[in-house]
C-alpha cells in the first residue's frame, strides 16, 4: 500500500533577530497607541517607545540586507508576476518558507507607515510641553504639518495595518497554518526543501553589534531636543 504522506522539512526560517525584533516591535507599538492615547505625563513614554521604534526600524533596515536568508529583503522582492501567480494558485516553494508575495507587500507597508510616523513623531509639536527633538531644524509649516499627519493621519493608517495583519493571522490559523509558531521558535515544517537561515552564535552577535549601533544613532537623534526652559 503506498503511503501518500509526504515528509517535511524542517527549516529554521526565522533567526533569532528577527523574531526578538518582531515581538519587541509589537510591544512597542502597543506602547506606543496606549501612552500616545492617555497623553499628559505619559508623553514621556510616548517618546521613549517612538525611540526605541525608531532603533528597531533602524536594525530592521541593515538586518534585511545582511540578516538570515529569509529575514533579507531580497528574500521577498517579488515581481508583478510572481504576485499575479501566487493569486492564482501557482505559488512557488519559497512562497510557504519567508514572506508571501502578499505577506512581503505588507512588511513594506508596516515598515514604510512606521517609518513616516516615527519621522513625523521627530518633527512634531503638541504646543503645549512636548517637541520632537528635529523642530528646531525645520520651519514651523514642516512642524505643522509633520504634526497635523502624526496625530491624524499616521496613527489610523498604522492602526489598519495592525488589523489587517491580525486578520491575516486568523485567516491563516482557520486554513491550519500558524503563523504564530514560526515566529516564536523560528522553525516551519516544510513539503519541499529549502535553505535555511543562518542563526548561530556569530550571526547573533553579529545582530547584537548592529542593533548596538542603531541603539546608539538613535540616543544620538533624541539628543538634538533643545533644552527645556
Amino acid at each position: 500500500m503506498q503511503n501518500n504522506n509526504q515528509s517535511l522539512n524542517k527549516v529554521r526560517v526565522w533567526d533569532l533577530p528577527t523574531r526578538m525584533f518582531h515581538w519587541a516591535l509589537a510591544a512597542a507599538v502597543i506602547g506606543l497607541a496606549i501612552s500616545g492615547t492617555v497623553g499628559g505625563s505619559a508623553m514621556v513614554w510616548h517618546f521613549r517607545f517612538g525611540y526605541s521604534v525608531l532603533a528597531l526600524l533602524l536594525f530592521r533596515l541593515v538586518w534585511g540586507v545582511v540578516g538570515g536568508r529569509w529575514s533579507r529583503f531580497s528574500a521577498f522582492i517579488y515581481s508583478p508576476r510572481s504576485m499575479l501567480n501566487y493569486l492564482k494558485g501557482r505559488g512557488q516553494a519559497e512562497h510557504s518558507a519567508g514572506h508571501s508575495p502578499i505577506g512581503a507587500g505588507s512588511v513594506f507597508a508596516m515598515l514604510g507607515i512606521l517609518l513616516a510616523q516615527v519621522g513625523t513623531g521627530l518633527l512634531s509639536d503638541d504646543e503645549i510641553a512636548f517637541a520632537g527633538p528635529l523642530t528646531s531644524f525645520v520651519s514651523n509649516t514642516a512642524v505643522s504639518v509633520a504634526t497635523d499627519y502624526h496625530k491624524n493621519i499616521g496613527k489610523w493608517l498604522l492602526l489598519a495595518l495592525v488589523l489587517l495583519h491580525l486578520a491575516a493571522i486568523v485567516f491563516y490559523l482557520w486554513r491550519k497554518h500558524n503563523l504564530v509558531h514560526a515566529m516564536l521558535h523560528g522553525d516551519k515544517e516544510l513539503v519541499t526543501a529549502v535553505p535555511a537561515s543562518r542563526d548561530d552564535a556569530a550571526s547573533r552577535l553579529a545582530a547584537l553589534g548592529v542593533f548596538g549601533l542603531c541603539a546608539a544613532a538613535t540616543y544620538w537623534v533624541s539628543s538634538l531636543a533643545a533644552p527645556a526652559f
